[in-house]
């Protein structure tokens, strides 16, 4: 076998442009298709960054009405809706896929907010102790709730930067005191978002499921949700998921024991889990059925790269005649015969391969960077891409081989 090998690189080395050539289908082939998998693996991540963005693996259990967040911002809470303990709360830290949950309340736009002349246009979030660390919130300034603000119903809140920039103008907000809806709050920290990536907004629907507002977000402690508000109303969970890919099983887990532990009787009323990883794999299946009708097309290249191979071997056959009828004469068999082209069409082929993956992997980071899109490099997709091309050479150099070993030993001596 290693002599065969040797052979075959001491045929390609003397044939320098013509095994070039000759490779340059297999080439073109594999390169091309190791660049649209490079670049589908590096899409359908984009997408998943698109919509979930990245770090923080938390999906969000809500209440649904007949299949349709609900709202109980207006209005008396609906009978048969009750709220959650903190005893059931933790016991779906236990689940499986998850790593710890929390309580929140929550309005989209929070209303009678002030400080000074400035009115507040954002998200108020009435949180547990658990939420930061959840949601992956770090405080920048200031201090986080304790305790004793949860025990006290202490009137403090905390604001995220964007809050911190547009209500208070430039001014430290720690320390200062803002009016909702007639009640002092002191402002006690300030958070930011524990992210690398943020949820890509492309549409209206996507700035309602994402963004909630541009006005940024003020949290108080839960138990300050009834000062406010005057009543408490049903609680939704924030679940930390163990991996992003398990943020689907994760919130439904949550989901399907909030629904057996009898907290909401109402049969109109049920907790959901947001799926975004299935709009994730929605989006990603139309990309890839897309881009899987380009790698077919770029498959016939590799089709024209074998008959290619087969054409030059069966060349190289007419033109070591006289050596093929002398190995015979001397003994060869037919099955060594036929194995040194084999090997030798295999070596081509191969070699186009790992060429061609060099090539794909480069072009890949090309379009990287003019199209602005991450780049996903599959080794799988590598490997059986240099195995392919491989078994193209044995498949195609299988006639020449053939033909060689099936050389009349005295015709082949006498061929000039």
């Amino acid at each position: 076998m290693f002599e065969n090998i040797s052979l075959a690189f001491q045929g390609i080395w003397s044939h320098k442009l013509r095994s070039f050539l000759t490779m340059l289908g297999i080439i073109i082939g594999i390169a091309a298709i190791i660049t649209i998998v490079s670049t589908i693996t590096g899409i359908n991540e984009q997408i998943k960054t698109n919509l979930i963005g990245s770090g923080t693996n938390v999906v969000n259990v809500t209440i649904n009405a007949d299949g349709y967040p609900a709202d109980f911002s207006y209005g008396s809470i609906p009978q048969g809706i009750g709220t959650i303990s903190e005893e059931l709360r933790a016991s779906l830290d236990e689940l499986p896929s998850v790593l710890e949950t929390s309580l929140y309340r929550k309005r989209d736009w929070a209303d009678e907010v002030y400080f000074k002349n400035n009115s507040f246009n954002g998200a108020i979030y009435g949180v547990d102790s658990h939420y930061f660390s959840v949601a992956g919130y770090d405080v920048q300034y200031g201090r986080g709730f304790t305790e004793t603000d949860f025990e006290r119903a202490r009137k403090v809140a905390m604001v995220d930067d964007t809050a911190a920039s547009g209500l208070f103008a430039g001014e430290n907000p720690v320390g200062q005191t803002i009016e909702f809806r007639g009640e002092p709050f002191t402002i006690i920290g300030i958070v930011s978002e524990r992210v690398e990536n943020s949820p890509v907004i492309n549409s209206v629907d996507d700035y309602y499921m994402y963004a909630n507002t541009s006005g940024g977000t003020i949290f108080i402690p839960i138990n300050c949700w009834d000062i406010v508000y005057r009543y408490d109303e049903p609680q939704s969970v924030a679940v930390h998921a163990e991996g992003t890919d398990e943020m689907t099983t994760a919130g439904t887990n949550v989901a399907d024991a909030l629904k057996e532990s009898g907290v909401i009787t109402n049969d109109y009323f049920s907790y959901e889990a947001d799926d975004l990883l299935q709009q994730a794999a929605e989006l990603q299946s139309l990309s890839e059925s897309a881009n899987n009708q380009l790698i077919w097309i770029a498959g016939i290249s590799l089709l024209v790269g074998g008959i290619g191979v087969m054409n030059i071997m069966l060349v190289s056959v007419t033109e070591r005649t006289r050596e093929i009828g002398l190995k015979i004469a001397i003994g060869a068999r037919q099955s060594r015969i036929m194995w040194q082209f084999l090997t030798e069409a295999a070596v081509l082929t191969s070699l186009g391969g790992v060429i061609g993956v060099g090539g794909g992997i480069g072009l890949a980071y090309m379009l990287s960077n003019v199209m602005g899109t991450p780049v996903g490099i599959s080794i799988p997709a590598c490997v059986v891409a240099v195995v392919f091309s491989m078994v193209i050479g044995i498949v195609f150099g299988l006639v020449p081989a053939v033909k060689a070993s099936k050389l009349n030993p005295i015709e082949a001596l006498r061929r000039e």
